[in-house]
């Protein structure tokens, strides 16, 4: 994975703001004593903690609740929004980090709290207020992709991240790293709470949604991450992002028209 390049206007406790990321940069790991909601309202955001990763491209916003060590990395050119939750809101949020839909009421909320404006600090609150109602009604998104604790069941998810589009089967991934078919898959199971399978095309996904906010075509994204054909990524990106990947960089396209 490439160095992550601190940027430190999204480390220090801040009150609502935003910032830019380029392609490749990062936030080194780090806490937070309240809780932070960041909204790329452009590019795609990764954040990372020991228990995996979670994605959040356009119209997503990511969760970390207070004391939680994580860090960042951006996709492509990334505009984040970064809100501050203070302890008693975070306590209607969920205890582990998140990604969440954004409804159009919410993204209001998070651009008002974030775009420099002055607020008077009674009416900022409220509106945090909001945002945190929003939230609580929304499910989470199938964003997120675990990461185990054995050894031997990190070694093959290790040899996925290096190569995801490799087609060897977990028996052939079990011969390499030197544990069995039936360990490994019951070690996704009783450790990531999946299968190999759908742990793999998580990871697929998450790849495809940054090839797809730098431009890959959808065939050629296919092709890259593994996929048989077109259509099997359309099936599952849809399955787990909720729009086709075509659909996905329209609404991509659409936001840097709006922007510009």
């Amino acid at each position: 994975m490439p160095a992550i390049r601190r940027k430190p206007h999204l480390v220090t406790a801040i009150e609502d703001k935003r910032g830019l990321l380029a392609h490749g940069d990062g936030v080194a790991p780090h806490r937070h004593t309240d809780g932070q909601l960041l909204y790329p309202s452009a590019g795609v955001l990764a954040t990372t903690t020991e228990r995996g990763t979670w994605v959040a491209p356009p119209n997503r916003v990511a969760w970390t609740p207070p004391g939680f060590e994580h860090y960042h990395r951006a996709y492509g050119r990334t505009e984040v929004r970064v809100v501050e939750v203070s302890g008693a809101l975070c306590a209607s949020l969920p205890d582990r980090p998140t990604v969440f839909a954004v409804s159009p009421l919410l993204r209001e909320a998070l651009l008002v709290l974030t775009d420099g404006r002055e607020l008077r600090p009674d009416a900022r609150n409220r509106l945090r207020e909001v945002v945190v109602d929003e939230l609580v009604d929304v499910p989470e998104e199938a964003l997120y992709l675990p990461e185990p604790a054995d050894d031997r069941l990190r070694a093959v998810t290790d040899l996925l991240h290096a190569d995801p589009a490799t087609p060897s089967t977990l028996a052939e991934l079990g011969r390499t790293v030197g544990a069995s078919e039936r360990t490994l898959s019951r070690l996704f199971r009783s450790e990531l709470g999946m299968s190999f399978h759908r742990w793999r095309s998580l990871l697929r996904v998450q790849h495809a949604l940054v090839r797809l906010v730098e431009g890959d075509a959808v065939i050629d994204t296919a092709t890259r991450l593994g996929w048989a054909n077109p259509a099997s990524l359309i099936e599952a990106f849809t399955a787990i992002v909720g729009q086709t990947p075509g659909r996905y960089q329209m609404e991509l396209r659409r936001r840097l028209l709006m922007e510009a």
